[in-house]
């Protein structure tokens, strides 16, 4: 069995989501607030044993230095245990430093060689015209585009920005591109954006639609997959056993 342990992330909070903007692709870092909410995320995983063999994110500044933080702190853990093995008591003064130097070798070997992954395929959604807007200060610069989105639930297309067909594709892209190259057991990483996110959840579990979440800042979605079985075509794919949704928009470590 060949379990693959998948960790979606929504990026820390931003300045744009302070200031209650429409980010798009626009590049907004972390706020003073973001910082510490990775810092509690990162630290939480930590705690919980998480080591990761891969980190992917999207490029945009707020996703990036969320997973730059959550690779610091995953290194200096890796760091730690593997200084802390102990090394057996050698009585003579060669054979002692023989062993400080194997020990320091196993300590080097023992760290992951590990750095994030950048996808454009998890950036969050391209909005075109109102990236970077409030809505307020969208409805004063585009009132009826505005009142035409207000009235109604049916997609209306933005000028200038991607389309919902567009979004699911880079999603469905990200997961087969995930699946192909990952294959043994592993645990990945993967922070992205709360709008994309409902599309790579949704292709992940093999839904024609895509449906609303609300992801809070730093929540975790965590599924676990028998990569050995998943191309299968029969029961198994109705096995629950061999499909596990673990933690779904879990952000505890926020208190």
């Amino acid at each position: 069995m060949k379990l693959i342990k998948l960790l979606f992330i929504r990026h820390a909070q931003s300045v744009g989501n302070r200031q209650k903007r429409m980010q798009g692709h626009r590049d907004f870092g972390l706020s003073t607030e973001g910082i510490e909410q990775a810092k509690k995320l990162a630290q939480r995983l930590v705690l919980e044993h998480k080591r990761p063999n891969y980190i992917y994110s999207s490029p945009l500044k707020r996703a990036a230095q969320t997973a730059e933080i959550l690779l610091t702190y995953a290194l200096s853990a890796a760091s730690t245990a593997a200084s802390s093995t102990p090394v057996s008591n050698i009585s003579n003064s060669a054979s002692s430093a023989s062993a400080t130097t194997s020990s320091s070798t196993q300590t080097q070997d023992a760290l992951p060689k590990l750095q994030v992954e950048y996808a454009d395929e998890l950036k969050e959604f391209q909005n075109g015209i109102f990236e970077g807007l409030t809505w307020a200060e969208a409805k004063q610069r585009y009132p009826a585009l505005c009142d035409a989105l207000e009235a109604s639930p049916d997609w209306i297309q933005i000028p200038g920005a991607e389309s919902l067909q567009d979004a699911r594709d880079r999603a469905r892209r990200f997961i087969q591109t995930l699946l192909t190259r990952h294959t043994e057991d592993t645990q990945i990483w993967i922070v992205t954006h709360s709008w994309i996110l409902q599309h790579l959840i949704a292709e992940l579990l093999g839904s024609d639609r895509s449906w609303r979440l609300h992801a809070h800042n730093t929540a975790i979605f965590e599924f676990w997959l028998d990569r050995s079985r998943w191309d299968h075509t029969n029961q198994n794919r109705l096995n629950t056993d061999l499909w596990q949704i673990r933690r779904f928009n879990d952000y505890r470590h926020l208190g």
